[in-house]
């Protein structure tokens, strides 16, 4: 897995004292880039003045095999049909989430304490506001336990990613992190629209291609990371951490950043033989994703995410049911 769950937060009592750890790392890591060529914005091409829906893209109703051959929960493959729908053509940037937040007064689930109905047990220090951040370790002892490179870390939210001490001043055009599902469906109402179900995703991220993809290497258009996960990224694609939204090629469709660079929530529950627990699917993988871990930059790949769990690689964008053009 590359985000622990719900089940993991007790692992992560008494790491309060790691927070000054948690601030160095993040600085590094955005001043990293920068003394090479960080980018704080990446233009898109102009859509036409007669758009009927500013910023989306249709995508053409069709049918396909849903899912993938890599990890087990990709399985089976399956045929699926969906209709035409309109879709963000990028992830829901900061400077999206914060006009939805000013006109609504949203209060995230990451600046409320956690629900003690909902994790009963849970310590007091782990119910404090916050969210899970990725640390870039010196050194780990094997990649089986996540916990190396994920904190718990008090304060951190979509305004304070990497915690108290770091804000998004300057990155509007980043895409908006440290969500969960109920802060994504309230913006997707206040917009009048809804969050794809993984069908819906999967065939958006295949460019309406019914055609079997591709193999499974790293793809060379998108954030993801290069070098032996989680200790050095070389940022050979251009970025260290996230990038902005649209810095990379858009599919064939026109839909930017579906692979790479966050994970992407979507409307469906994640389902186990066990049962149905709270979390949802996600799809396309993120920045973090590598071929010796998480090989999820592919189109079938889906993980499991706690509903009310915000993380540093965690976003979304919308979809609208309407006439196509």
């Amino acid at each position: 897995m590359n985000t622990p769950t719900g089940t993991t937060r007790l692992l992560w009592l008494g790491l309060g004292a790691l927070l000054l750890v948690t601030l160095a790392t993040w600085l590094a890591a955005r001043s990293a880039p920068a003394a090479r060529t960080e980018r704080l914005h990446c233009a898109l091409p102009a859509q036409p003045a007669n758009a009927p829906h500013p910023g989306m893209v249709w995508v053409p109703a069709g049918s396909f095999e849903m899912g993938d051959t890599v990890y087990a929960e990709e399985q089976p493959r399956r045929a699926v049909s969906v209709e035409g729908f309109w879709m963000d053509r990028t992830e829901v940037s900061n400077a999206e989430f914060a006009r939805f937040v000013a006109a609504t007064g949203h209060v995230t689930t990451a600046e409320r304490e956690v629900d003690a109905a909902t994790h009963p047990g849970l310590p007091p220090e782990l119910r404090r506001p916050g969210a899970v951040v990725f640390i870039s370790p010196a050194k780990v002892q094997g990649r089986d336990d996540a916990n190396q490179w994920w904190r718990y870390v008090a304060g951190a939210s979509w305004r304070h990613p990497g915690g108290p001490g770091t804000d998004i001043k300057g990155r509007d055009s980043f895409p908006v992190v440290a969500i969960s599902h109920a802060d994504v469906q309230a913006y997707a109402r206040w917009k009048g629209r809804q969050l794809p179900t993984e069908a819906q995703w999967e065939w958006a991220a295949r460019g309406a291609r019914a055609a079997p993809m591709p193999a499974h290497e790293q793809p060379r258009e998108a954030n993801t990371w290069q070098g032996p996960f989680p200790v050095l990224n070389s940022g050979e694609d251009g970025f260290i951490g996230l990038a902005p939204v649209g810095c990379y090629a858009p599919n064939a469709l026109g839909l930017y950043d579906l692979i790479g660079n966050v994970w992407e929530l979507t409307a469906d529950p994640y389902t186990t033989a066990t049962g149905q627990a709270r979390q949802r699917v996600i799809k396309g993988g993120s920045f973090l994703c590598a071929p010796n871990y998480c090989m999820r930059y592919r189109a079938g790949a889906r993980q499991p995410q706690d509903e009310d769990l915000a993380a540093s690689h965690l976003g979304f964008r919308t979809i609208l049911l309407a006439p196509g053009p």
